[in-house]
C-alpha cells in the first residue's frame, strides 16, 4: 500500500514497520492534499474499516458523549474503533473541508434517534437530519453533529445493504 501511495504522488512520513512495544505494522502517509492516513497491517477481516480519530477540544466531554454509543453504534464486528485524539494544551481544531462524516449501520434508525436526542440534550450536539428515509434511495438515516462539531450518520443495515445491491 505504501508503494501505491508514493506512485499517487503521496508522501511516506512514517515507513512501516512494528509499533514501539507492540506487533502491528502500521506507516504514516499523507495524500496529495496533505491528509495523512495512518496504514494498519492486520490479519484477515471482512471489513478493511480500522478505526477514525477525531481531534476534540475537550476529551472527557467528548468521551462522556460518546461512551453512550460504546456498545450500540461505535464499533462494527468488534474491528472498528472510534478514537478520540486529545492533545494536551489544545482546546479548538479548526476543521478541514475534506472530511464529511463516520457513517455507522444500526438496525433501527428510529430508536438509535431517540437515543441521540437524549444525549445531545445532556452533553451537547444537535441531529441535523431527523430519523427517516433518504428521498430517492428510500435508505433510512439520522445524522448529527457531536459537541466538537464533527458529523456522525446512522444508516439502517438493511437499506444500506440493499444499496450496495
Amino acid at each position: 500500500m505504501v508503494e501505491t501511495v508514493r506512485a499517487k504522488g503521496g508522501n511516506v512520513t512514517r515507513e512501516p514497520g512494528p509499533v514501539e512495544g507492540g506487533s502491528s505494522i502500521i506507516a504514516i502517509v499523507k495524500d496529495p492534499d496533505g491528509y495523512p492516513f495512518e496504514l494498519i497491517q492486520r490479519g484477515p477481516t471482512p471489513e478493511p474499516f480500522c478505526q477514525v480519530m477525531l481531534r476534540v477540544g475537550d476529551l472527557d466531554g467528548a468521551i462522556k458523549f460518546y461512551e453512550k454509543y460504546t456498545i450500540g453504534m461505535m464499533g462494527y464486528n468488534e474491528s472498528v474503533v472510534l478514537e478520540l485524539a486529545y492533545n494536551y494544551g489544545v482546546t479548538e481544531y479548526k476543521k478541514g473541508n475534506a472530511y464529511a462524516q463516520i457513517a455507522i449501520g444500526t438496525d433501527d434508525v428510529y430508536k438509535s434517534g431517540e437515543v441521540v436526542k437524549i444525549v445531545n440534550k445532556e452533553l451537547g450536539g444537535n441531529i441535523t437530519r431527523e430519523p427517516g428515509p433518504l428521498p430517492g434511495i428510500g435508505t433510512k438515516i439520522v445524522s448529527f453533529l457531536d459537541p466538537d462539531g464533527w458529523k456522525t450518520v446512522l444508516v439502517d443495515n438493511k437499506d444500506f445493504m440493499k444499496e450496495l445491491g
